[in-house]
């Protein structure tokens, strides 16, 4: 039979506890037989004892024997097992150490890893720290001669300063002496010996400097009138079409007074209907024979005019009908307006212009200057720009364009805020026109710089068209009228000691006393005169207030 070594000692001991109990069982047995005996006889029994104890010694012995030997055999096994149970624990101890020696290393080994990291960021920012070190003593450094260059300049300064106040002390010291050697010389005052230079020095230059202004003078007058003259001469006399005067139409003619209480309606709803659908204002007054038609849209003002002249023929006086008369009038007149601005580019011979700028220029037909219809002005500024560009050598294409478009600003400066120079130039730009048009539009009244030569050849073509008899019509006291009225309403104001109205009632120039009045009261005062102007006078376009304050340091040396 095959035993586990691991359980020999169990089974030895279990051996051993079964021959004792077998011997103790043999002793019962035979103390048992022994008593049984008893009965027999004194000397069976002598003899079943003795035979007792003989068996219960030799059982004794045998066990003590048997037990010797399965004590012997079992210590054996112990050892045995001793010896591989500590085998096994330092195997296991062995494999532990090592398993724990792995662990250490690893973690030795991750440590080493984290330490060099924090080590990195040490020395990264011992890095950063002396680099900043080093920065800040070069900064130290660059104020440190900072402060010593200023010092050193400073201490330059006060040595010139010095050195000037020396000099003038000198110099003031010379002049005293020359001039009491001068009194003692002359006997003169000292009025009296600046006269005197004066006098001598003015005879001895003043034939020649007059000789020489008068020659200069004379030549540049000649130079500058010849070519003038010829230019402007040459241009009149190339475009000498036919000119003709409109005028913007602002009454119509009615046949009897009673048409007026037609026109008015009942409780006055036919002209407020007329006045709502057109956007103009009708005034009925006592003057007979006429309605007045007032509005600053002149496109407004014809197709109300139109409308109304239809009406009364017509003769039907309601409101369904005044909205359909004038409406059918607007698209004539929109056609009318697309027509005309064509008609202008095919007169003008330009290329590739936008049907909105068309449109815009068409608009101006019915549009006037003091009487000059602003389309045909047009035209006579885009063909006397040609010409005067020609004989300067310059495109002469170009300049009929510019001439042509320069106050194309004119048919939209009603319905935005600002001149028609500004408003004609942002609309040009939108529409794709080119920077000497541009600047012509803008620069052709002097509100931006000429940046162009085409520019001044616009302002001489449009003063020409302007200023030649019949282009432009306007009551004189009426014009005096309105720039009298625009002065007084500058020298109203405190601290104004003189106003000038130019640029034909375009601007007005006003002078400050520069004692009585500060710069900020300045803007003051030239936005007050805008606003009082705007409030009190009518006029086209608009009106640019200039306030001008000066200050003059005076002094006499005696």
């Amino acid at each position: 039979m095959h035993r586990d070594p691991g359980n020999r000692p169990h089974d030895t001991a279990t051996m051993l506890a079964e021959r004792i109990g077998a011997s103790v069982s043999e002793g019962r047995v035979r103390m048992n037989t022994t008593l049984t005996l008893a009965a027999i006889g004194a000397d069976a029994i002598l003899l079943a004892v003795v035979t007792l104890v003989a068996g219960l010694g030799a059982g004794f012995f045998l066990c003590q024997i048997l037990s010797g030997r399965s004590l012997a055999r079992a210590k054996a096994e112990a050892a045995q097992i001793i010896e591989r149970a500590s085998a096994d624990a330092k195997t296991q101890a062995e494999a532990l150490r090592l398993d724990a020696e792995r662990q250490t290393l690893a973690r030795k080994e991750q440590f080493d890893k984290e330490t060099e990291s924090a080590r990195a960021e040490l020395r990264e920012v011992e890095r950063r720290l002396a680099k900043r070190e080093d920065l800040i003593d070069r900064k130290e450094e660059t104020l440190a001669q900072r402060e010593s260059s200023l010092a050193k300049q400073a201490e330059s300064l006060r040595a010139r300063d010095e050195r000037s106040q020396a000099r003038e002390a000198q110099a003031e010291q010379l002049v005293q002496q020359q001039t009491q050697k001068l009194h003692q010389i002359a006997d003169l005052t000292v009025e009296q010996a600046r006269e005197e230079l004066l006098h001598r020095v003015e005879a001895d230059c003043r034939l020649d400097v007059a000789k020489l202004t008068r020659k200069l003078t004379e030549q540049a007058e000649e130079e500058a009138a010849k070519n003038a003259r010829e230019i402007t001469l040459m241009a009149i006399q190339r475009y000498a079409t036919e000119h003709t005067s409109e005028s913007t139409v602002r009454t119509v003619a009615i046949p009897s007074d009673d048409m007026k209480g037609r026109i008015i309606g009942r409780e006055g709803r036919n002209i407020r209907a007329f006045e709502q659908a057109a956007g103009v204002n009708i005034i009925v007054d006592d003057t007979p024979g006429v309605i007045v038609v007032s509005c600053f849209d002149k496109v407004r003002q014809a197709i109300a005019v139109e409308s109304l002249e239809r009406l009364i023929a017509d003769g039907r006086m309601h409101p369904a009908r005044i909205e359909e008369i004038i409406e059918k009038v607007r698209k004539e007149i929109n056609e009318s307006i697309i027509k005309f601005g064509k008609e202008a580019i095919v007169e003008t011979n330009l290329r590739n212009v936008h049907p909105k700028i068309i449109e815009a220029m068409g608009k101006l037909h019915y549009r006037t200057s003091y009487g000059q219809n602003v389309l045909r002005h047009s035209v006579e500024v885009a063909y006397l720009s040609q010409i005067i560009a020609e004989q300067l050598g310059l495109d002469g294409a170009l300049a009929r364009r510019c001439g042509f478009l320069h106050d194309i600003g004119k048919a939209m400066d009603h319905e935005m805020e600002g001149g028609h120079p500004k408003i004609g130039m942002d609309f040009a730009k939108q529409h794709g026109e080119k920077e000497p048009v541009l600047n012509v539009i803008g620069g052709h009244h002097g509100d931006i710089p000429s940046t162009t030569f085409y520019t001044p050849i616009i302002m001489a073509a449009d003063a020409v068209s302007s200023a030649r008899p019949g282009a432009r019509r306007e009551s004189m006291e009426r014009y005096v009228q309105r720039l009298t009225q625009l002065q007084d309403i500058a020298l109203g104001f405190k601290g104004v000691t003189e106003a000038y109205a130019i640029q034909a009632g375009r601007e007005v120039r006003v002078m400050l006393d520069a004692a009585k009045v500060g710069d900020d009261e300045a803007f003051l005062i030239a936005h007050q005169i805008a606003k009082r102007v705007s409030d009190e006078m009518t006029f086209p376009g608009e009106i640019k207030v200039t306030v001008l304050r000066e200050t003059r340091a005076i002094e006499v040396a005696r």
